[in-house]
């Protein structure tokens, strides 16, 4: 592969040229209710080229490898229609790399009928729970991906991405009261991520019946300690975005807020993306421009200290490459996007940031939300009161609100327990390009003033 990249690259007469080719297999089973919603398994095979001529992009896309020096043609002659300006796009040495696959239990050997019964079981445990369930789900899904890529500047990076999740969801309803329990797993290790899920089966399915029975949370303003999970996806949706750096160079507003050097938080308040993390589900040794990633402080001793780039806009914002260009399949190009965001950890004890709170709330799993620039609201899985000190009752409709800058400096006291959201189907989604694999998490953080949505 290596030479058929190298040979068609040599054509071009643009001022930069990349390929990347994707060879992609993968199966899935989802059940719905007690029937086996969907079956199968199918392969992809594609990729892209991206041409740069005077500051502009021309790609070619297509499902055929045969005939790569044509591909590298069209995406050259479509660069030159567009490209009117200067080019910006850093330098970075080039590199040759083989980055292989290691997995416990190779989910490419498990039949597709033995992952089918795995999950019916699974299905079965949440369904026969309570009388309460109404209903469940499971989603199982395993890709293997082999990733080659090469640049006229000499890279060439072949790479392997394993990746299987599961989520099982079980709904409880009593009367008008309907609430969903779920549990997630998965990660790039191998097949035995997701075996002996059946605790966290019965796990979804208790949490569903026990919600039913739990108040709505009252609305007001609180002192809230969030877990990992609503932490992780604080920082990414709320903060990490405004951090990507194609964002920030197109929006005036956005400049004149994200200044480096502008104090957000604490002494005690770091952010950072790190694509290099260990294990983590948004780790990659190259980005999809060749570029090695690594641990990049966003937010240090809370002043802002850095954002995300592509080779593109580290060029035009004069900045330090990241290692942040990525793409979800081969049909697209890469944009400036997040690896594993997270706040790093502190040294409080879960139970110090408790014990002073006369009323308060502690806010449990993510189930998402939104972001509309630096405001934000997101909703939890289901959370508990805190009363003078101790975790009291559990409530649902748990939903967070506010301005992210403003929430940032409310974060008083931050965990010595910094731990991750578990795998699972979806991912982030930018500019049409969804689900990327990204990694959620951090530590226990205490907000004060958060305000809380729920019953008045």
């Amino acid at each position: 592969m290596r030479d058929r990249l190298s040979e068609a690259i040599k054509s071009h007469d643009v001022e930069f040229v990349d390929i990347r080719i994707e060879d992609k297999t993968n199966s899935w089973v989802n059940f719905r209710g007690p029937d086996l919603d969907t079956i199968g398994s199918a392969r992809t095979v594609g990729g892209i080229v991206r041409a740069l001529w005077k500051g502009g992009w021309g790609y070619a896309t297509f499902n055929d490898i045969d005939d790569l020096p044509r591909r590298v043609k069209e995406a050259c002659e479509t660069a030159k229609l567009v490209g009117r300006d200067k080019t910006y796009f850093a330098p970075t040495e080039p590199v040759v790399d083989s980055i292989k696959a290691s997995m416990v239990k190779d989910f490419r050997n498990v039949p597709l009928a033995e992952k089918k019964a795995l999950m019916e079981e699974y299905n079965r445990i949440m369904l026969g729970y309570h009388e309460k369930i109404q209903t469940a789900s499971v989603r199982y899904a395993d890709t293997f991906k082999t990733v080659w890529y090469a640049n006229s500047d000499g890279t060439y990076i072949e790479e392997e991405k394993p990746d299987v999740n599961i989520i099982v969801i079980a709904t409880g309803r009593d009367g008008d009261i309907v609430q969903n329990g779920f549990e997630m797993g998965g990660g790039p290790e191998g097949y035995q991520t997701i075996e002996n899920f059946h605790e966290n089966a019965r796990t979804a399915a208790k949490r569903a019946v026990e919600l039913l029975s739990a108040p709505p949370v009252r609305g007001g303003t609180y002192s809230v300690i969030t877990d990992h999970e609503m932490t992780g996806v604080f920082t990414h949706e709320a903060f990490g975005h405004l951090s990507e750096s194609d964002f920030v160079y197109e929006n005036p507003q956005m400049q004149e807020i994200m200044v480096l050097g502008k104090r957000f938080g604490s002494d005690g308040l770091n952010i950072v993306d790190n694509g290099a993390l260990d294990g983590g589900l948004g780790t990659h040794k190259y980005d999809y421009e060749g570029v090695p990633t690594r641990k990049n402080y966003l937010i240090k001793d809370g002043v802002l200290v850095g954002r995300l780039h592509s080779r593109e806009t580290a060029a035009k914002m004069n900045e330090q490459l990241t290692g942040n260009a990525r793409a979800v399949h081969f049909q697209h190009p890469p944009l400036v996007r997040m690896t594993n965001t997270y706040i790093e950890g502190g040294s409080a004890k879960l139970e110090d940031m408790i014990k002073d709170i006369k009323l308060g709330v502690y806010a449990l799993k993510e189930v998402g939300g939104q972001t509309a620039m630096e405001m934000f609201t997101f909703s939890a899985g289901y959370g508990y009161m805190i009363r003078d000190g101790q975790i009291a009752e559990l409530v649902r409709d748990v939903v967070l609100t506010g301005n992210v800058f403003d929430t940032l400096k409310n974060i008083d006291m931050i965990g010595d327990d910094v731990g991750f959201t578990p795998n699972g189907p979806g991912g982030c989604g930018k500019g049409s390009q969804h689900p990327l694999r990204v990694g959620l998490g951090g530590p226990h953080i205490r907000i004060q003033n958060c305000v809380v949505g729920g019953q008045q």
